[in-house]
């Protein structure tokens, strides 16, 4: 059992945890259990109801959109930047995708009414996950124009980018059927996408395994999307020092609002 002081060391490490000030975090600290998350484990399927919000730390999970077929595809990917089950203070109650462990690690679950209740007092805590949920759609609409209009290399730069930004090292393990299976697209697309980027030196990839050698070559090989998000986090949660933001919403100068395809191509 974790103390006081170690439950707000460590759950600190979650960045809208981190950004809450002292009034609003002493409300929650009590109600936040830590849980162990293992890979492949479902936090919640698709349509059912959601009892626990969860906050990772060093676990990261994947959003999956699952087909009548069996088929999936990842639409967004959530780590210590940020929360599992928005429905909850959305008003949804439930969502039609499912969520998946992509990487085991530590997250801190807070119950469903716990999280409703200080969400309604309208005060930092909904400021902060309603950011939150703004940085989230960027996140899904992004990703929704690069499966359309990338290739496949482009995807899987831009997934080892959002990746590697949620863990504390630059190994990632994952099989390529799983990384397919989060692509929407066919295993023999990534396995040709991975040798592409070893063969220019910029991964190391063994069975279950990747090691990223290059992070800088990966993100001169990526496609505009992973910028877009990075920048829109980045926007509503600045690093720490710098002035968080309490307007409404409203875009970047010279910005579209994040969803844009310039110099794409299609491969599907």
């Amino acid at each position: 059992m974790e103390t006081p002081a170690q439950v707000t060391e460590s759950a600190r490490q979650n960045v809208l945890l981190e950004a809450l000030p002292a009034n609003d975090w002493n409300r929650i600290r009590t109600g936040l259990q830590p849980v162990t998350l293992a890979l492949g484990e479902v936090i919640y399927e698709s349509g059912a109801a959601l009892d626990y919000i969860y906050f990772p730390t060093t676990a990261i999970v994947s959003l999956l959109y699952v087909l009548a077929d069996g088929g999936s595809a990842e639409i967004a990917v959530v780590g210590n930047d940020g929360v599992v089950g928005v429905a909850l203070f959305m008003g949804g109650g439930s969502t039609p995708s499912r969520a998946v462990v992509q990487s085991e690690g530590m997250a801190y679950r807070l119950r469903a009414q716990l999280l409703k209740d200080e969400f309604a007092r309208g005060g930092e805590m909904q400021h902060v996950l309603l950011r939150y949920t703004q940085a989230l759609i960027t996140q899904m609409s992004q990703t929704a124009v690069c499966n359309r209009h990338h290739s496949i290399d482009q995807q899987l730069c831009r997934w080892l980018l959002l990746t590697l930004d949620r863990l504390a090292s630059a190994s990632i393990s994952m099989t390529q059927e799983l990384i397919a299976n989060m692509l929407g697209v066919r295993r023999e697309g990534v396995t040709e996408a991975a040798g592409n980027l070893q063969t220019a030196g910029l991964i190391r990839y063994t069975r279950g395994h990747i090691a990223v050698l290059d992070r800088a070559g990966i993100e001169a090989r990526c496609c505009e999307c992973y910028a877009v998000v990075k920048r829109e986090t980045d926007r509503l949660f600045p690093p720490r020092g710098a002035p968080a933001p309490k307007a409404a919403f409203a875009p970047p100068a010279n910005d579209s609002g994040g969803v844009r395809v310039t110099g794409a191509r299609a491969t599907f």
